[in-house]
């Protein structure tokens, strides 16, 4: 197998967070608890920056405020990949961003549209990713994988797996 390089690693990367659309962000509270809650994605672009709609208001706002460094994770069960993102937030109040952003399903949370009292964005700049991809595209076929390496105690075949700098 032929080491991939950074930008093949990028591009992986790149297809594995579009497929998936639903993340959970994590933040810190000012308790050091971490939070974490589930958000849609609304741009790839991967310079690496990710972006989500939420409530100027909101916990999340004010957690990223005191501490901006979050992860970002997304499990694509279809694909049999997982991908966790490092990085740090901020709140970004900018209307033509949101334009181009916005999706009309966002209605359901975001009732009145683009003119929603407290609406904001959140920008997530990635520094690091790790991502997995199963050898095997079926779950019968990994638990299987799994099964024959308890039996015979050498580590099942996991897949790929890369770090990314971004």
């Amino acid at each position: 197998m032929t080491e991939k390089t950074e930008q093949e690693k990028r591009e992986t990367l790149k297809g594995l967070v579009k497929d998936a659309r639903i993340s959970m962000l994590t933040t810190m509270t000012a308790e050091g608890r971490h939070v974490s809650r589930p958000m849609a994605l609304q741009d790839v672009e991967f310079d690496g920056d990710l972006w989500y709609f939420t409530y100027a208001n909101s916990d999340l706002v004010a957690q990223i405020t005191t501490n901006p460094q979050v992860n970002v994770s997304f499990s694509d069960g279809k694909q049999h990949a997982w991908v966790s993102i490092a990085g740090t937030a901020e709140q970004v109040n900018d209307r033509a961003k949101a334009e181009e952003l916005w999706n009309p399903l966002l209605k359901a949370w975001f009732p009145d549209g683009l003119e929603t009292p407290e609406l904001t964005l959140v920008k997530v700049h990635a520094e690091t990713a790790e991502y997995w991809e199963s050898a095997h595209s079926s779950s019968v076929i990994t638990l299987l994988g799994y099964a024959k390496a308890a039996v015979t105690g050498k580590t099942p075949d996991a897949g790929e797996n890369e770090t990314v700098r971004l």
